[in-house]
């Protein structure tokens, strides 16, 4: 079998940017998120339908994005 019906988007996901592919294998819908730097997977899902596989995938991604903390860089240590 092959990936059939393949979309690819990008969006802000609790205040960080994510390329967010879904397509469809046989029956099944799959939906995988990622952070775009460095590219580290988030979440992934699966339904039967795009629309719950998504849905499910970027629920699970914000939460684990708007958890995440950030560290503000001190100036003299920036390139």
């Amino acid at each position: 079998m092959k990936a059939e019906e393949h979309e690819k988007r990008r969006e802000v996901l609790g205040g960080w940017e994510a390329e967010i592919v879904s397509y469809r294998i046989g029956e099944t819908f799959y939906c995988h998120v990622n952070n775009v730097s460095p590219g580290a997977t988030v979440a992934r899902a699966e339904g039967s339908s795009r629309e719950e596989a998504v849905n499910a995938a970027v629920s699970k991604a914000r939460e684990r994005l708007e958890a995440t903390r950030r560290r503000k860089i001190p100036a003299d240590e920036q390139d």
